[in-house]
């Protein structure tokens, strides 16, 4: 079967954590990893466009993007603690599979987007320190891919240090910025007035709340935090909700301080210096040494460019599979997903580059985080319906007030980028020498986008909710047993994955074990955060896989078996030859799915690899 991730075998505990700021410590993690997707070279784009063109102008919309952001991911977080399910399997719960698929293809375009400001980012940041031209540095971010799953492989304490590290020397870069810039600290905290002097101020501002408010990391937030397990009782609940607030908050307050930071340097040196049209990051770069008189300061800033590149990379890979997994029920391969994710966001940076040159790199970032924008409110309006829901939530759904204030977010939003649409669909209609081809194709996909967008709205307000959703996950399977002859005596362990192999493996093993036969049936749980976190993974689909291999475990005790169960996380192949290499059984009972070539590179080969790494005969049943 395929993977959202390689496999992690680092666990982050939460229990036996006496005090509290133990206790705190013990469930920060999530919100870093979500905040390094708020520093990538998008926001860059739009800070410096901002604040070169107005000065201290819009600081009031990063102040109130962040503010959205708290709340908004505190939102995500709530979902996935309460309900046990990301964004993308609640919503799968809700809305009809055609509504779903269309969701998917929305949150896919919001991941390409994302990734097409760190491939562009990171491409200019390689540019400016060594001088290679930014087609070569495009490709050369396919690397990256090789590095994410080089640190996953080590281990989930090396791959924080590592993000961490990045995100500390993006931090202490501006630090160092801003001292040599001197800003004026009077106009920084005038620029917290909300004012738009004009629509390019608004188109900025749209893409600056697009790059902070990001919606794939809504999908992410609510998964990630379902990898600490916790007492589920109402006191635990209510526990773990407070901690993950305060994780959110101090991560999304140091992503505020980064975007700011940018925003407040491009006014100091540009906006100051009658510089307003400096949006490339190139152009800010050749310009600090000059304008603030030290050599330090672009080598400082390229330094930092790469690093927010880099860090925010694992964003989209996870998030990706999260949303795949959620809305398709689908699973491959963590290294043909990110290369997947890669290309679609390498091509269109390739095609512009080469027919425009590299003077318009800028403009396509601004231009992805904009795209992000729009996306936000087919990610927020199901969000904000779901932890309203009492029946879904348990008793933890938002108060009345919290409600209010998420649909004037949702209302902000969506009637900025509905702005935004309009104004761009009118000024194409006014300038082209053929508008019927608009009409024809544009305004009725815009109008598609509108209808959708009021589906979604009144969808769960007019439907009744089901009181026992349905298993959405890769599991839905029931056992049917029918017992064959058997003989012999073995100590024996059975592969099991909840598909239709499994009846011909089970079958199998107690042919060759019969009745006074000892068997263990193991199960490996494959969602974010068991490759993640392992063990102390605690999210719906390990729930679930738990509850149907008990199940299994009851329908073959009731036909007179031995039968013992064990859960595995994380990567399959791993999993099951660390169970069967640290138990004492006598042969391995697995069942074959029949998938080669191109499915093997999608999805995977699990039964080759445990053949090379246990110690004891593997039985294989060809299903």
């Amino acid at each position: 079967m395929g993977k959202s991730l390689e496999e992690v075998n680092q666990s982050v505990a939460t229990s036996g954590n006496k005090t509290g700021f133990r206790k705190v410590l013990a469930f920060l993690g999530p919100a870093y990893l979500i905040s390094v997707g708020y520093m990538d070279p998008g926001n860059w784009a739009t800070d410096l466009a901002g604040g070169s063109q107005f000065g201290y102008t819009l600081v009031w919309v990063l102040l109130m993007s962040n503010l959205m952001a708290l709340l908004l991911q505190s939102l995500s977080a709530r979902l996935g603690i309460v309900t046990q399910r990301d964004l993308a399997q609640a919503s799968r719960e809700t809305y009809s599979p055609f509504i779903n698929y269309i969701l998917y293809f929305l949150a896919e375009i919001a991941i390409a987007a994302c990734d097409l400001a760190e491939v562009l980012g990171m491409a200019i940041g390689i540019n400016l320190l060594t001088g290679l031209p930014l087609i070569y540095g495009v490709l050369i971010t396919v690397l990256d891919t090789f590095l994410l799953l080089f640190l996953i492989n080590k281990g989930i304490r090396k791959m924080e240090a590592f993000i961490i590290a990045l995100v500390m020397i993006i931090a202490l870069s501006f630090v160092v910025e801003l001292f040599f810039a001197q800003p004026e600290m009077g106009s920084v905290i005038q620029g917290l007035i909300p004012t738009l002097p004009n629509e390019t101020a608004l188109y900025i501002a749209i893409g600056i709340i697009g790059a902070t408010v990001m919606p794939h990391n809504l999908y992410l937030h609510s998964s990630l935090v379902q990898t600490r397990k916790f007492d589920r009782s109402k006191e635990g609940i209510k526990q773990a909700l407070k901690y993950n607030f305060i994780d959110s908050t101090i991560a999304l307050n140091l992503a505020f301080f980064v975007n700011a930071a940018i925003l407040i340097l491009a006014a100091a040196t540009f906006y100051k210096n009658g510089l307003f049209q400096v949006a490339e990051i190139q152009d800010a770069y050749k310009l600090l040494a000059p304008i603030l008189g030290n050599k330090w300061a672009p080598i400082l800033f390229a330094v930092a460019l790469i690093a927010a590149g880099q860090s925010s990379t694992i964003t989209g890979t996870l998030a990706g599979q999260i949303i795949m997994e959620g809305y398709l029920n689908l699973r491959i391969q963590p290294w043909v997903r990110r290369i997947i994710t890669r290309i679609i966001a390498i091509v269109p940076a390739l095609i512009v580059i080469l027919i425009y040159g590299e003077n318009v790199t800028g403009k396509m970032l601004i231009f992805s985080q904009v795209i992000l924008s729009l996306q936000l409110g087919f990610a927020i309006i199901p969000l904000i319906h779901f932890v309203s829901d009492k029946s879904k939530m348990k008793g933890f759904h938002i108060s009345t007030i919290t409600q209010i204030i998420s649909w004037i977010i949702a209302l902000i939003i969506v009637s900025l980028n509905a702005k935004l649409v309009f104004d761009e669909i009118k000024g194409w209609l006014e300038n082209s020498s053929n508008p019927m081809v608009l009409w024809l194709t544009v305004v009725p996909l815009a109008l598609a986008f509108l209808v959708l967008l009021l589906y979604i709205i009144f969808k769960p307000i007019l439907a009744k909710v089901k009181s026992e959703p349905q298993n959405h996950l890769p599991h839905n399977f029931e056992l049917i047993y029918n017992q064959s002859k058997t003989y012999n005596n073995k100590k024996i362990a059975i592969s099991v994955d909840f598909s239709n192999a499994d009846e011909k493996a089970i079958n199998s093993a107690f042919e060759l074990g019969g009745m006074d036969a000892q068997y263990t049936l193991i199960h490996v749980v494959e969602t974010v955060g068991a490759m993640i976190y392992g063990v102390q993974t605690d999210d719906h689909e390990s729930t679930i896989d738990e509850k149907l291999l008990m199940e299994y475990q009851a329908i073959l005790a009731a036909k007179g078996f031995t039968v013992a169960v064990q859960l595995g996380f994380g990567k399959p192949t791993k999993a099951i030859s660390k169970i069967v290499n640290e138990g004492d059984f006598d042969i391995l009972v697995m069942g074959t799915h029949g998938h080669t070539g191109v499915k093997d590179l999608l999805f995977g080969t699990t039964v080759n690899q445990v053949r090379h790494r246990i110690t004891i005969p593997l039985f294989l049943v060809k299903n």
